[in-house]
């Protein structure tokens, strides 16, 4: 509803449909993520349980329109997004508490060791070749993930930075096997149904994870409440249907590199909204992340004709 009413507003209005813009846009809205949960405050659990199932409403009208007009997804792509919302809420109770603990802007930077486990997975899987760039970024983004967690020169992103960066990296290899999966399984025509139907088992597993560090609080109250129905409909309605709508649209290096603006504004939003102090080493360390991940995510195939990015771009630093 919300992100096929931009495609059907700007159609009607003679404006094309960017999908570098909506890229944009969708990364923007994922950034906020790590903010709001950092500003609710609550257990994972509850972020988690508030993320999803306040999304759902939304995302099943969505769908139902999808539905109406391109049917219902085969049974192969319905598993496989069942099984990827599973991992899917792994990622999400884990991310959550790696917030709280080194903070929203150093865990959205650490998650995106997730860049790593999709061509690691492809390679024992399917035994796709791994290119020599992959392997020659892989101790530069390790080294950067050490700094931006204050595991390597302190910093100020938590209590405790040496277990947020451990969830953030555990977080970030949930997040590779479920974007692995659901992979397989991608279409830009059903991006809502797709999202719809990882959210309600990510909802599930998710809080079940997220209960590790306290079960759900069901009246977090008004103003908590405000700020997880924002969540919901701004990272995972939004921002998520977004990128489903677009990424298979562009050329895989387009895609990547656009999302590498993600992990950068949520930094920036989390010193400007929240006052997090970044140390020198941590702001030394995202950049090193970013510039390791860009190596491995954004390239062209041989004779510079660019890839569909309906496979590759959606493997790429997404919240």
């Amino acid at each position: 509803m919300i992100t096929s009413t931009i495609f059907t507003a700007t159609t009607r209005a003679g404006i094309p449909a960017d999908p570098r813009l909506l890229v944009v846009a969708g990364a923007c809205a994922i950034s906020i993520s790590s903010v709001l949960i950092k500003i609710a405050d609550v257990a994972p659990s509850t972020a988690v349980f508030f993320r999803c199932f306040l999304a759902v409403p939304v995302l099943t009208v969505m769908a139902w329109r999808e539905y109406r007009r391109a049917g219902r997804p085969g049974r192969r792509a319905v598993f496989l997004q069942l099984f990827g919302g599973v991992l899917l809420g792994i990622d999400f109770a884990l991310w959550s508490q790696s917030i709280l603990m080194v903070g929203a802007g150093i865990a959205s930077v650490i998650v995106n060791v997730q860049v790593i486990v999709v061509p690691l997975l492809s390679w024992l899987v399917f035994g796709h070749r791994v290119h020599r760039r992959f392997l020659l970024a892989l101790p530069f983004l390790f080294a950067g993930i050490a700094l931006a967690g204050g595991v390597i020169g302190g910093g100020a992103g938590g209590s405790d930075l040496l277990w947020g960066t451990v969830l953030g990296l555990i977080s970030g290899i949930a997040y590779g096997g479920y974007i692995f999966v659901v992979g397989r399984a991608g279409s830009s025509d059903r991006a809502a149904s797709q999202v719809l139907i990882s959210t309600v088992t990510a909802g599930v597993a998710g809080t079940a994870v997220g209960s590790l560090w306290g079960t759900v609080d069901f009246a977090p109250g008004w103003e908590t409440l405000l700020w997880l129905v924002a969540l919901a409909l701004i990272g995972q309605v939004l921002g998520w249907t977004l990128m489903g709508y677009s990424l298979p649209r562009l050329p895989a290096e387009v895609g990547a590199s656009l999302l590498l603006m993600q992990p950068v504004l949520a930094v920036a939003l989390a010193v400007v909204l929240l006052g997090e102090k970044p140390g020198v080493f941590q702001l030394l360390g995202c950049a090193v992340v970013v510039a390791a991940v860009s190596a491995v995510s954004v390239r062209r195939t041989r004779g510079g004709v660019s890839a569909p990015a309906s496979r590759r771009a959606s493997t790429s630093l997404i919240e």
